[in-house]
C-alpha cells in the first residue's frame, strides 16, 4: 500500500530520484520486517512510500523530455504495443512504445491516430510524422491525423499474433462473421474485431468485460487446465495452468488489464500449489504494487488498470460477503453466484465509470445472467470450430454449427437488450462523489464482515 501511494504521489512530487531515497526506503522496510513489532507497520508503509516515490520520480524525470517537443511537428518512430483499433471517425488508432523522436530515445508511450490504411499490426515498428500534443492517462503524448511514412515488420515477427490470426481464419470458415467475432472475443479477447453495432450493444448491455482480454477469460482457461490435469498430477496441473497464462497473455498482448490478470492468476495458482491461500486484502495491493513498479504511469490515469483492479476487488471481496450475508450457509447456485459476481463487479467499478464517463448500464445484471453462464461453453465450441475449420474445411460449417447456434443466441440477446432506449443511464459523479462512494462501499464491507465473521481467505481465484 505504501508503494502504491508513493507512485501515485510521484506525479506531483518528482524530486525523489536520488538512489538515497530508495536505500532509505529499503532500509526502513528491512528494519521493520526483522523488528517484529506491531507499531513498525507504520515504518513499513513509510518505507514503501519512499520506494514508490523513487520509482515514480524516475519515470517523471524521463517524461520531462517531452516538454521540449510538445507543440512541434516531428518524426516519431515506435513499436505498436496493442492491436490496431479504429475510432468513431474511421481512423486507425496506434499505441506506440519504444519511442524515438527525430532519432532520440524517449520513454513512455504515445497515442496516435491516422487516416492512412496501411497494413499495420501489433509489434510492427512504424514511423509517423505529425504534431505532438499533450498526453492523457498513461500516455506521455498524443498525435492526431498523422501521416505514416514507414512500416517495418520484424522477422520472425510476433509469433503469438500469427498463431492467433491463423486460428481466427479457421473460426471464420466455420462460423459467420458476426458470431465468429464474438467467439474470438471470448476466446482470445479480440474485441477490436467486433462489428461496431455489436460492440455498441455490448457496452449498453454491460457485457464488454466478457469480450476483452481480462481476468474473466483467463480465469476460465486456468480453472479448466487445472481441473483437467489435477487428478493426474498437481505439478502437471500447475505447468498446464501456467502455460495457459503465458500463452493467453502472449496472444492478447500485455495490456494493463492483462498484466493485472496474469499476475493475480499466477500468484493465486502458486499459492494453491503449495496448499496456501492469499487473503484478497493482501493480494490486491501486492499485485497493484508490482504492476506499478514495472509501469508507474498506470496509477496516473489509466482507466483500464483502475477498472481492472476495482472489478477484481469486487469479485474477490464483495461477492463472498454478499453470499454469506444474504444467503448464509445455503449452497451456492451457479445462476445466483453469477448474479452476485456481476453485481459486485458492477458496484465496485460504478464510481469510476460515473466519474469518468457519466453513464452506466442498468440492464447489465439481467444481460449477464442470460449470457455469462454460457460463455465457457461458447469458448469450447468456438475452439472446436476453429480447429475443424483448419483441419476439415469441407466440413467446417457442420463442425461449427453448435457454436454458430449458441453465438447467434448471444448476439441476438445482446443486441436486443443493448438497443433498449433505457438501457444506458447518465449521471456524472464529481471526484468527491467517487471518493465518497468508495468510502460507503468500504463501510458496507466492514459491516458485512463483522456481521458474518466470514474469513476472506476462503476465496480463491483458481478454485
Amino acid at each position: 500500500m505504501g508503494i502504491v501511494g508513493g507512485v501515485a504521489l510521484a506525479r506531483e512530487a518528482s524530486f525523489f530520484m536520488s538512489l538515497g531515497w530508495l536505500l532509505a526506503g529499503v532500509g526502513m522496510i528491512l528494519t521493520a520486517v526483522f523488528g517484529g513489532r506491531g507499531w513498525l507497520v507504520a515504518v513499513v508503509v513509510c518505507g514503501g512510500m519512499l520506494v514508490g516515490l523513487w520509482r515514480g520520480s524516475l519515470v517523471q524525470a524521463d517524461l520531462v523530455m517531452y516538454e521540449s517537443v510538445i507543440g512541434t511537428t516531428r518524426t516519431v518512430e515506435g513499436v505498436v504495443s496493442e492491436d490496431v483499433d479504429t475510432n468513431d471517425r474511421g481512423q486507425a488508432v496506434l499505441r506506440l512504445h519504444n519511442i524515438r523522436i527525430d532519432g532520440e530515445v524517449f520513454t513512455g508511450s504515445i497515442w496516435v491516430t491516422t487516416n492512412d490504411k496501411g497494413d499495420m499490426r501489433r509489434s510492427d515498428r512504424v514511423a509517423v510524422e505529425g504534431k505532438l500534443n499533450d498526453g492523457f492517462g498513461s500516455f506521455a503524448a498524443s498525435m492526431y491525423a498523422v501521416h505514416v511514412t514507414r512500416i517495418e515488420r520484424p522477422e520472425p515477427g510476433d509469433i503469438a499474433l500469427e498463431i492467433r490470426d491463423y486460428f481466427a481464419t479457421g473460426v471464420r470458415k466455420a462460423i459467420s462473421d458476426t458470431e465468429a467475432s464474438l467467439g474470438l472475443g471470448y476466446l482470445v479477447g479480440q474485441r477490436r474485431g467486433l462489428p461496431e453495432e455489436l460492440d455498441t450493444a455490448l457496452q449498453a448491455a454491460g457485457l464488454t468485460h466478457i469480450v476483452v482480454a481480462s481476468g474473466y477469460n483467463l480465469t476460465i482457461l486456468v480453472r479448466l487446465a487445472r481441473r483437467l490435469f489435477e487428478k493426474i498430477s498437481k505439478y502437471l496441473s500447475l505447468l498446464a495452468s501456467s502455460g495457459m497464462i503465458v500463452s493467453f497473455i502472449a496472444i492478447t498482448g500485455m495490456s494493463p488489464s492483462m498484466s493485472r490478470a496474469g499476475l493475480v492468476a499466477g500468484l493465486s495458482l502458486l499459492a494453491w500449489y503449495y496448499g496456501r491461500r492469499f487473503h484478497p486484502l493482501v493480494l490486491l495491493p501486492f499485485a497493484m504494487a508490482i504492476t506499478l513498479l514495472v509501469q508507474p504511469s498506470y496509477a496516473w490515469g489509466d482507466l483500464g488498470w483502475q477498472l481492472s483492479f476495482a472489478a477484481f476487488g469486487g469479485v474477490m471481496i464483495l461477492t463472498p460477503l454478499f453470499q454469506v450475508y444474504f444467503f448464509g450457509d445455503k449452497p451456492e447456485k451457479p445462476l445466483r453466484r453469477i448474479f452476485i459476481e456481476t453485481m459486485a463487479a458492477s458496484l465496485a467499478t460504478l464510481p469510476i465509470l460515473l466519474g469518468s464517463f457519466g453513464q452506466f448500464s442498468i440492464i447489465a445484471p439481467l444481460a449477464n445472467i442470460l449470457i455469462l453462464p454460457l460463455v465457457p461453453l461458447a469458448m469450447l465450441l468456438t475452439f472446436i470450430a476453429g480447429i475443424g475449420g483448419l483441419m476439415f474445411p469441407g466440413l467446417a460449417l457442420l463442425i461449427g454449427f453448435p457454436a454458430q447456434a449458441l453465438l447467434s443466441y448471444m448476439t441476438t440477446t445482446a443486441q436486443f437488450m443493448g438497443n433498449l432506449p433505457w438501457a444506458m443511464q447518465e449521471f456524472q459523479l464529481p471526484v468527491i462523489g467517487v471518493i465518497g462512494a468508495y468510502l460507503a462501499i468500504t463501510a458496507a464491507c466492514v459491516a458485512m464482515h463483522r456481521a458474518t465473521k466470514y474469513d476472506l481467505r476462503h476465496t480463491s481465484l483458481v478454485e
